[in-house]
C-alpha cells in the first residue's frame, strides 16, 4: 500500500521530501500545485486558477442547458467536475441552437511514441461533442512546439532522439492513438503543423503575430530571455488553428497552395470568419486563447472570440500536485502498456487515500478525494450510483485500498486492451485519410432558429450536401441577399476597425 506516513490519509508524499517549499505554477509548460513547508506536494487549487485565470465556473444551470439543447444527460467529465470552468459557453450553445453549427478545435504535443491515459480525457470528451452536436473537428498535433521547447530544458543542444524528424515521427504515432479513439473520418481533420502549415492558416498567422508583443507573450506563457526564439512565435499558430478561416477546404472552398494556387483564394474567405469555435482542452492551455480572444475580433475579417471549456488534469499516480507526464513512466499508465505493468503501476505507485493497516481502515474509513485509484475510476465509470457506492464503503471502511486498486485496474486494462485492439487497424493509409484537406460532411443543428448563410463564397458547399433553399444549393434570394448585406457590413466594420488602429498607431 502506499500512502501517508501518518494515519493522515489526505496528505500524499512527493518522491522526494528534500524540495523547498513552492508556490503553484500552471501555464503550457508547468504544472505543479506546488510544494508547502515540509516539501509534502500540495494539490492544485482549481478555485484559485479560476479567478487567475479570469474563467467561469460551469455551473447545473449549463448543464441543464447542454442537456436541453442536445437532448442528452450531460457527459460524465460534466457531471463529476472534470470538465469544470469555461470561457463563453453559453455562447456557443447560442450559437447552435441559432446559426446551426460550429467548429471543434483541440491538439496534442507529441513528446513520446505513445499517448497516455491522461491524454485521451480531453479527446473522449471531444468525441462526445462531435457526435452530439453533428460538427466539424479540427485537430493540430504540434510538433514543431514540442521540438522547440524540447530542446530549450537541452538548453539549446540537439539530444539524439529528438530532431525535428523524430516529433513528427512521435506525431504520426499520436495520429494512430487518437484516431483509434473512434473519431468519424468524415467530419474529423488531423494535422501536423510542420506538414500542413502554408495557404489561409499562414496568412492568418502572420497576422495574427503582427498583434502580439514579445512582452505580452513571455508574461503569458513565463518565458525567460534565453529561451529560444521559436516559442514566443508558435504561439500564433496555436491560436490560428481556432480560426475556420484557417482551413477553407474543410468548408468547401478553395485554399491558395500549391500545386493549384486557386484564384479564388486569393482572398481570405470572410464566411469562414463567421463560425464559432468551441475549444476542449486542460486548463494550463488557457494563456494561449487568453491571448487569442482578445485578438479574434481585431483581425481583417473579424471573429466571434473562440468559447472554451476546460478540464482538470488527470493526476499522478503518486498523488496530489501534478499530472501524468510522458517524460515520467512511472507517473503514467500508457496507452501501448501491457495488463500486468498496468496491474504493477497501480499496486505499487498509486497513492492511497487508505490507512496503513486493513484493521484501521476498516475502522476509520479512507479518503476517496484523495484516492489515485477512485480518482481514476471516476474518470471512466459511467454510472455515477456505482461510483457514489464505491466512495460510501470506502469512506466507511467496508471496501479496502486493495479492493479500490483491483476494481480500478480491471476498468482500466478492459479500456487500454480495447483501445490496442482498434489501434492495430489504424494503417499508415487510414492515418493519411484523416490528414488529407478535404470538405468535411457535417449536419449540426436541423432546425437551427435563424439558420447561417452557408459559406458559399464561391459556390461550394459548406458540409458537402446541397442546402435547402434554391436549386443551386446556394439558398433563396432572400438569404443571398441577407448574406451579402452581412457580408458588406463587417467589411465596413473592419475598415472603421483598421482606421481606428492606424489612428491609434
Amino acid at each position: 500500500m502506499t500512502s501517508a506516513a501518518t494515519s493522515d490519509p489526505g496528505v500524499p508524499p512527493i518522491a522526494s521530501q528534500k524540495i523547498a517549499a513552492a508556490a503553484q505554477a500552471i501555464d503550457p509548460y508547468n504544472v505543479s500545485g506546488g510544494t508547502d513547508e515540509h516539501g509534502n506536494a500540495v494539490a492544485i487549487d482549481y478555485d484559485r486558477l479560476v479567478q487567475e485565470f479570469g474563467t467561469q465556473l460551469l455551473t447545473p444551470e449549463h448543464l441543464a442547458r447542454f442537456e436541453k439543447v442536445t437532448g442528452k444527460p450531460a457527459h460524465r467529465l460534466m457531471r463529476r467536475g472534470v470538465f469544470f470552468s469555461h470561457r463563453d459557453f453559453d455562447k456557443i450553445l447560442d450559437a447552435y441552437e441559432r446559426d446551426g453549427t460550429f467548429m471543434l478545435y483541440t491538439g496534442r504535443g507529441p513528446s513520446s511514441g505513445s499517448m497516455h491515459l491522461g491524454h485521451t480525457v480531453p479527446f473522449l470528451f471531444t468525441k462526445e461533442l462531435q457526435e452530439l452536436f453533428d460538427v466539424p473537428l479540427v485537430i493540430m498535433m504540434t510538433d514543431d512546439e514540442k521540438y522547440l521547447h524540447t530542446r530549450n530544458k537541452n538548453e539549446g543542444r540537439q539530444k539524439p532522439g529528438n530532431t525535428v524528424e523524430d516529433f513528427i515521427a512521435f506525431a504520426h504515432e499520436n495520429i494512430k492513438d487518437i484516431i483509434a479513439l473512434g473519431f468519424d473520418p468524415k467530419k474529423t481533420f488531423i494535422y501536423t503543423d510542420y506538414e500542413y502549415l502554408g495557404g489561409h492558416f499562414y496568412r492568418n498567422v502572420s497576422e495574427f503575430e503582427s498583434m502580439v508583443t514579445l512582452s505580452q507573450s513571455f508574461g503569458a506563457m513565463g518565458f525567460k530571455m534565453e529561451y529560444n526564439i521559436g516559442l514566443p512565435a508558435y504561439g500564433a499558430k496555436q491560436c490560428v488553428a481556432a480560426f475556420p478561416s484557417s482551413y477553407p477546404e474543410l468548408f468547401g472552398l478553395p485554399d491558395s497552395r500549391y500545386p493549384t494556387w486557386d484564384p479564388a483564394a486569393k482572398m481570405r474567405h470572410k464566411s469562414l470568419s463567421k463560425i464559432m469555435t468551441l475549444i476542449p482542452c486542460a486548463i494550463d492551455q488557457e494563456p494561449y486563447f487568453r491571448i487569442l480572444r482578445d485578438r479574434c475580433e481585431r483581425m481583417t475579417d473579424p471573429h466571434p472570440k473562440t468559447a472554451l471549456i476546460l478540464s482538470k488534469f488527470l493526476t499522478a499516480l503518486q498523488g496530489a500536485g501534478g499530472k501524468m507526464s510522458a517524460s515520467d513512466a512511472n507517473s503514467a499508465i500508457f496507452m501501448s502498456d501491457t495488463p500486468n505493468q498496468i496491474k504493477k503501476k497501480i499496486n505499487s505507485h498509486a497513492f492511497s487515500g487508505g490507512r496503513e493497516t486493513a484493521e484501521e481502515q476498516r475502522e476509520l474509513g479512507g479518503n476517496p478525494d484523495v484516492d489515485v485509484a477512485f480518482t481514476y475510476l471516476s474518470y471512466f465509470l459511467e454510472s455515477d450510483e456505482e461510483l457514489e457506492t464505491l466512495a460510501t464503503r470506502y469512506r466507511s471502511g467496508d471496501l479496502l485500498t486493495g479492493e479500490m486498486k483491483a476494481k480500478c485496474i480491471a476498468e482500466l486494462q478492459s479500456f487500454v486492451a480495447d483501445f490496442q485492439e482498434r489501434r492495430e487497424s489504424v494503417t499508415d493509409e487510414v492515418m493519411r485519410s484523416f490528414m488529407q484537406p478535404r470538405n468535411l460532411e457535417f449536419k449540426g443543428n436541423p432546425n437551427p432558429t435563424k439558420p447561417a448563410a452557408p459559406a458559399l463564397e464561391e459556390g461550394g458547399a459548406a458540409n458537402g450536401e446541397a442546402k435547402e433553399g434554391g436549386k443551386d444549393g446556394r439558398g433563396t434570394k432572400g438569404e443571398r441577399k441577407a448574406a451579402k448585406l452581412a457580408e458588406k457590413k463587417a467589411e465596413k466594420e473592419a475598415e472603421k476597425l483598421a482606421s481606428r488602429q492606424k489612428a491609434e498607431a
